[in-house]
């Protein structure tokens, strides 16, 4: 079998903790195949993510290594062992491999932790919502397919719902939700429902304000926080208009993570207390509710 010449994220951040454990073991490329009995160009191209890793023989690797993490280790198992087909397969050829990475890792992951200034969470966006962004990102896309676009991210929706529960925290700045490529009753509807999914046991959502107190340093970029059964295998994707960054080195993920958690903090009450006075975030969407 050939090499692959466009792995998935998915199988790329297999070869990248692979490679983090042997670095940390002190090991060449070389060293650590010969105590496997694979080749130093082989042990390259599993790292590159350019060739699978047998379960057995990652198994090998992560013991030569001496990881003693149980759960980093079957993680990383269920990683090789899959196989990149799901739901998402049926959209590959109008959405692309950013849509195929971005629902595997959806598929897998415990907590999110978003923040957005521009758009409502894809994964809180009402059908009509999303059809309004589609419509205004490209006047000339047919209307079925733009249905296309609408289906994919609301199957991306049912992650939610399944078992075992992931949380769900968003920070949504306040600005997202004066822009006019979205009609007001749209909008008006898209809050309604922010307000119905708050409700939510594993949904977790906070409003931003222009009137903030404190200067919250927000990021450039939206992005999510994905996290996994394994810590070390925690991602961050950034949006961003040409490329995506999916990022899973530790120094990145730990600004990242305490960039939300100040957003967070500086925020208003979460809309699942239900305080609806001025300071919270119940009473800032009423209050949009009324505006728009």
């Amino acid at each position: 079998m050939g090499l692959r010449t466009q792995p998935s994220q998915r199988q790329k951040r297999l070869g990248q903790e692979l490679r983090k454990l042997r670095e940390a073991a002190g090991l060449t490329t070389a060293e650590a195949g010969r105590r496997v009995g694979l080749g130093q160009a082989h042990v390259s191209h599993i790292e590159a993510g350019r060739t699978a890793c047998p379960e057995e023989r990652l198994r090998a690797l992560t013991k030569t290594y001496g990881c003693r993490n149980a759960t980093l280790v079957e993680v990383l198992v269920a990683m090789t062992n899959a196989t990149g087909k799901g739901w998402w397969t049926a959209y590959l050829s109008l959405l692309g491999d950013r849509a195929r990475d971005l629902a595997e890792l959806e598929a897998t992951t415990t907590a999110f932790r978003s923040f957005q200034w521009l758009y409502v969470p894809g994964l809180l966006q009402t059908p009509d919502y999303m059809r309004a962004l589609f419509s205004t990102w490209s006047h000339e896309t047919p209307p079925d397919i733009i249905d296309q676009y609408v289906d994919f991210r609301l199957q991306r929706q049912q992650v939610l719902s399944r078992e075992p529960l992931p949380n769900l925290h968003a920070v949504i700045h306040e600005a997202a939700f004066h822009m006019h490529f979205v009609d007001r009753k749209i909008m008006r509807d898209q809050l309604a429902h922010l307000e119905e999914v708050s409700h939510l046991p594993n949904v977790n959502i906070q409003l931003l304000p222009f009137k903030v107190e404190r200067h919250p340093a927000t990021p450039g970029a939206p992005f999510t926080i994905y996290d996994a059964a394994a810590p070390e295998l925690r991602t961050v994707y950034v949006e961003q208009p040409i490329t995506p960054l999916f990022l899973g080195d530790p120094e990145p993920v730990g600004q990242f993570t305490s960039d939300f958690a100040r957003m967070s903090s500086v925020s208003l009450a979460p809309l699942r207390s239900q305080e609806s006075h001025e300071g919270s975030s119940l009473g800032l969407l009423q209050y949009l509710r009324y505006v728009l």
